[in-house]
């Protein structure tokens, strides 16, 4: 399929205005990968502990890169047990292996961590959850939608505000290659993205869940007009340092401080070989998306989130209080339904999850959580839009698909049974969603894909 197509750009068009690309393809019948010995691989078990089965774990994400993944790396925590693997590559030039604590860009596993900040001055009394943004700030959404959007509506992506990701990167449909280069040294600044977002359309009524990361960049201007801090400064000091995260920090030029991998991007085949986009300047993406980490800070954070030592119970409660992602075929259950900042979903053991993924170009990650925060796994990958887009124009199924959950399920094995999730009064139904959910991704295998439009 040529980058003319009508399916092929489409499906592009998708692509730009999640924040992160797709880590699981929402589409039934991925190929299972082969679990074969890796021929690069790097595993390192530091404690011994009851439920951690280490070589599966570890043959798992070997698999996974034998699917074709260049690099990955993992953490799994069970108690006071803990296994971090690795394999693959760092470099698929000098076959610079990967390691278990590289730091890596974490997409939108950001909003989790702006999320926290918003609910910390909720707690103070300086914000309403249920207040219109429109109150705190009236020049940067005026109108109607600044009189009718509340604070929660952003953070549970009920808005109806569009995504500025597309406008950030114009030309990105039709030569991907071209408009990343472009922007890899470009700043914005976040009142220039909220522009963006809201001249963008408007997905789905408001209401309705559709992820949009123009929602979260006015959360932190929300957390600079009521704290008088830039808020990657607020959200460093009062929730990245209060949970003793060493790793993870928002980064203040386009490279990387500590050691880390090469991010490459396929776009779908049409950055061919796959660029290497890990120096990038992220302010297109802001308080939304933009943090870096390790895996064994992000286990570490949720953790701590969902035990209760970050927040206080009533605004844990709110933020695990959650609308659902798509709309069910009749007499099936959603799968997936998103909170403030945080999500669940139901995977293939029947049990619910909470935590978040992320995806920026180049870079993967996705971490989950037992909701008691006994066990944790947290993943990262360094190839991004690996699939291919079909004659229909939606990514297809990849052995990478089928690896990732398989790893990503194995780590999670044997965990006791949760309840299903609290959350609200359906909203309005919201139109199918496509093969590229936007944010709340993955989806899960066990989630039947909904109608396409």
């Amino acid at each position: 399929m040529d980058l003319s197509s009508r399916p092929a750009r489409r499906g592009l068009r998708l692509a730009a205005v999640t924040s992160s690309a797709v880590l699981l393809s929402l589409a039934a019948g991925t190929l299972p990968a082969q679990a074969t010995p890796a021929t690069v691989t790097a595993a390192v078990a530091e404690r011994q502990g009851r439920g951690l089965d280490r070589e599966a774990l570890r043959a798992s994400l070997d698999a996974l890169h034998q699917a074709g993944m260049y690099g990955t790396y993992s953490t799994v925590r069970d108690g006071s047990s803990r296994w971090r693997g690795a394999a693959g590559y760092a470099d698929i030039d000098t076959k610079r292996p990967v390691r278990p604590g590289l730091q890596h860009r974490v997409g939108s596993i950001t909003k989790t961590f702006t999320a926290v900040a918003v609910l910390q001055q909720v707690h103070e009394g300086r914000v309403d959850l249920d207040a219109p943004i429109g109150r705190y700030l009236p020049d940067l959404v005026p109108g109607e939608r600044g009189r009718l959007i509340t604070v929660r509506m952003l953070l549970n992506h009920t808005s109806g505000l569009g995504d500025h990701v597309l406008g950030a990167f114009p030309g990105l449909p039709e030569d991907p290659g071209k408009a990343l280069d472009a922007g890899r040294f470009r700043h914005f600044e976040p009142e220039e993205l909220v522009r963006l977002g809201l001249a963008a359309p408007s997905p789905v009524p408001r209401g309705t869940y559709a992820y949009s990361n123009t929602n979260y960049v006015i959360a932190g201007l929300l957390l600079r007009e009521v704290t008088g801090q830039e808020p990657e400064e607020y959200i460093t000091r009062n929730v990245i340092r209060k949970a003793g995260l060493r790793h993870t920090y928002f980064p203040r030029t386009p490279r990387l401080t500590g050691p880390h991998s090469r991010m490459y991007e396929s776009m779908y085949g049409f950055i061919d070989p796959a660029r290497d986009y890990s120096v990038y300047d992220m302010s297109w993406a802001g308080v939304a998306g933009s943090l870096v980490s390790t895996m064994d800070d992000l286990d570490s954070f949720y953790r701590q989130l969902l035990t209760g030592r970050i927040l206080g119970p009533a605004e844990l409660r709110a933020m695990k209080t959650t609308v659902p992602t798509y709309e069910a075929p009749p007499g099936q259950e959603v799968g997936m339904r998103y909170g403030l900042g945080l999500y669940t979903t139901k995977l293939s053991d029947g049990r619910w999850y909470w935590g978040h993924d992320g995806g920026v170009f180049g870079a993967g990650t996705w971490a989950l959580s037992t909701e008691d925060g006994r066990r944790q796994i947290a993943i990262g990958i360094n190839r991004m839009k690996y699939q291919r887009i079909g004659d229909d124009g939606y990514p297809q199924p990849h052995p990478i698909d089928e690896a990732m959950l398989r790893h990503v399920e194995g780590a999670l094995a044997d965990t006791p049974r949760a309840a299903a999730p609290a959350h609200t009064a359906e909203p309005a139904p919201a139109p199918a969603l496509t093969a590229l959910p936007t944010a709340a991704e993955p989806r899960p295998f066990t989630t039947p894909a909904p109608a396409r439009r």
